[in-house]
């Protein structure tokens, strides 16, 4: 078994030995001779040149300074969707200025429809429905690689959102976050935006001179269209979605004729201190105003242009939301994701590859600082991310202390993950965690483990891994592996995949579902783009799996899932599914109180239709029911998600609702989990929000 981790490790280090990732996949037109500031070439290879200011901008979105006379603004904007490769149907005018500090993107974002047709009711900074909206974006390749950059969106109320873009896409870090400022304006016909991004904020190559990717996107959402300012394929939207063509950076303009500063000091301190006043008359002995306070710190330090490391102490946690409830009619434990913002920045540096399809996480970030369900302490910890050379290196260290409740023990937990480019468009790295106190046993924990992913063309890739955990349980069957093929294109889609987890895998910083399994699967998809006024795409697809225990083949799960769906042109989505299932029970199966499933072999069929209202509308959400045969029985479905509800465009309300009637010959039993969020935004930068939520299951608010 150690046979094939080395060999594993010897393949790693010799592809990145042997192969190397060239600067940059796009084509360079040369710099465009002043004052013209874009240039571009036959096969649509574009240049930008970016303009040294001479006088300060006043940040105000008025776009009223001299430079805007004399400098020509970059436009001719590009639809990817509805109609590839025609012109935007709305004009956009860009510019890019920089000084010895910041870089300046504006746009001037012209619209025949009045205000009140714009879609923009959203401000809060980085959430989802800001997507939703009408937006001017900005995505920087600051390596010039092809295939990593950061990326800016703005939309018309000034909300504003900044996230990170791994592998073309692979990854999309939204907790991402850096200082930078911007304002938005009107005029008649269209909105303006000014972006001011300092310097410091970007990891980019040494040197004064440089060159760096850029692409500039306008999403008109009434329209639902995306204009960039390159062509870009409509298999790059990933189905229907205006966003995605971001991702596509290897397809970026070049942007050049600017020079960045040299590497100041850079940090951040982010103390906190926390107290209250408590009084129990019932405690034994009772508690009357007992004061309690605590105080820590978070540090962010830039140890070199490319490389940030951030310290903790005494870490806090106390603005961080309850987690959504939700209702669990399977024999599998939840994933509830991490929510703590000291661990979600920065967390694509320690993404693995095998996410998906019932694959391990290697490391889940939630396993520091919980345990049985109780909250325990971190004493201090500190991460490293960034690049050293080729390689993209992640590395942590978290010390927890003591609970008593779930008996926790101070521990240390480490990751260390290393990645590195390869080929175009391909990646190989190795993983590395630790549990200084096992959960299974006396002694620590660890995993090792080698992955890599091998891209073709614009739509074919390979993937997989190799993993093996170390604990006191023992060496043996604790080996983890996937390997993948998928091709993406627009009007096709083929995917096939194997996964292996050993029941002795035991990932004790990650997350697995179940262990113990080998999963073989498969899917085949036709996506049309029919010439009908009203639909954008037809989508007709079939997914297949088949598991079955690892040490003895014998069947647990099998699978079959066909899917009709209709994307109409307003963003609006009807979708139809039929579910052929089997599973094995080994075990009897509490599913609900006074409710239990004996062990045999269990053959259910059942079918689910949706209707999706497109996120743009006033009143947006997602309408689903369905029916058909559940284990022994039978169980019908009622759900509406994803709601949300624009009373003013400050204030929100996004309902969600689940009920479940089951009907079973060992009993009879239903469910309901409600859920509401009310947002007042004042200013992009300040809101109010409030969670209520209630779950039948343990009859509780």
């Amino acid at each position: 078994m150690m046979r094939r981790l080395a060999c594993g490790l010897v393949l790693l280090v010799g592809l990145t030995l042997g192969l190397h990732a060239p600067g940059a996949a796009r084509q360079v037109v040369p710099m465009p001779v002043a004052p013209e500031v874009v240039a571009r070439d036959d096969q649509g290879n574009t240049t930008v040149r970016a303009t040294r200011l001479t006088q300060d901008i006043q940040l105000d979105g008025r776009l009223d300074e001299e430079i805007y006379q004399t400098v020509p603004p970059i436009t001719g904007f590009i639809q990817q969707l509805p109609d590839e490769g025609a012109g935007a149907s709305e004009r956009t005018d860009a510019w890019v200025f920089y000084d010895e500090d910041n870089l300046y993107v504006t746009g001037k974002a012209y619209d025949s429809a009045p205000p009140s047709e714009w879609v923009a009711n959203e401000m809060r900074h980085d959430v989802m429905q800001l997507r939703q909206n009408d937006s001017f974006s900005l995505m920087l390749d600051t390596f010039n690689d092809g295939r990593n950059g950061v990326a800016f969106l703005v939309t018309p109320l000034g909300g504003y959102s900044d996230f990170a873009i791994t592998n073309e896409g692979q990854n999309v870090n939204n907790d991402w976050n850096v200082v930078w400022d911007m304002r938005t304006g009107r005029f008649d016909g269209g909105w303006t935006v000014e972006m001011q991004i300092p310097f410091k904020s970007l990891r980019y190559q040494p040197g004064a001179e440089q060159v760096w990717g850029i692409q500039l996107r306008r999403i008109v959402r009434r329209r639902n269209e995306a204009a960039y300012l390159t062509a870009l394929p409509i298999s790059a939207a990933r189905g229907n979605s205006v966003i995605a063509g971001l991702w596509r950076i290897s397809e970026a303009a070049t942007l050049v004729g600017f020079q960045v500063p040299p590497l100041a000091i850079d940090a951040e301190i982010k103390p906190y201190g926390i107290t209250g006043l408590r009084t129990n008359v019932n405690a034994v002995p009772a508690i009357e105003n007992d004061f309690d306070g605590d105080f820590g710190v978070d540090l962010k330090y830039r140890l070199t242009q490319n490389l940030t490391a951030d310290f903790t102490v005494n870490t806090d946690f106390a603005q961080v939301e309850v987690d959504e409830q939700q209702v669990n009619l399977t024999r599998f434990s939840l994933f509830f994701p991490e929510k703590r913002e000291f661990f979600l920045e920065g967390r694509g540096n320690f993404d693995f590859a095998g996410r998906g399809g019932g694959a391990p996480t290697i490391f889940f970030s939630r396993q520091i600082g919980l345990q049985s369900g109780q909250i325990v302490p971190i004493t201090a910890g500190g991460r490293v991310t960034g690049k050293v050379g080729p390689f993209d290196v992640g590395l942590l260290n978290i010390r927890t202390g003591d609970e008593a409740t779930s008996g926790a023990e101070p521990t240390n937990f480490t990751v260390v993950r290393i990645k590195r480019d390869i080929l175009r468009r391909s990646t190989v790295g190795a993983i590395f965690t630790s549990r200084s106190r096992s959960l299974v046993g006396d002694g620590s924990s660890q995993v090792y483990g080698v992955d890599g992913r091998l891209a073709f063309y614009d739509d074919f890739s390979l993937a997989g891994y190799f993993a093996k955990t170390q604990t006191p349980v023992g060496n043996r069957e604790d080996e983890s592996y996937q390997a993948s093929f998928d091709y993406a294109g627009d009007l096709y889609g083929l995917s096939f995949g194997q996964l292996l987890v050993e029941d002795n895998f035991i990932p004790e910083v990650g997350f697995i579902r179940r262990d113990n399994f080998r999963r073989r699967s498969a899917t085949a998809r036709f996506s049309p783009r029919p010439s009908i006024d009203l639909i954008r795409r037809f989508v007709v697809s079939g997914q297949f799996e088949h598991i079955v225990t690892a040490d003895d083949g014998v069947l647990e799960t099998r699978g079959g899932q066909l899917l009709v769906e209709s994307e109409f042109e307003n963003s609006d989505q009807l979708s139809f599914f039929f579910n052929d299932d089997y599973e094995l029970l080994t075990n009897p199966f509490t599913i609900s109180s006074g409710v239990t499933l004996l062990p045999r072999g269990y053959d259910f069929r059942s079918y689910r239709a949706s209707y999706r209202f497109g996120a743009q509308r006033p009143i947006s959400g997602q309408i689903t029911l369905g029916f058909g045969e559940f284990w022994s029985g039978d169980r019908t479905s009622l759900s509406m998600s994803r709601g949300r509800i624009e009373v003013t465009p400050q204030l929100s309300v996004e309902p969600s609702i689940t009920f479940n009637w089951v009907d079973l010959p060992e009993g009879k039993f239903n469910t309901q989990l409600a859920r509401t969020r009310f947002t007042y935004t004042v200013t992009p930068r300040m809101f109010f929000s409030g969670l209520v939520q209630y779950s039948s299951t343990g009859d509780s608010f």
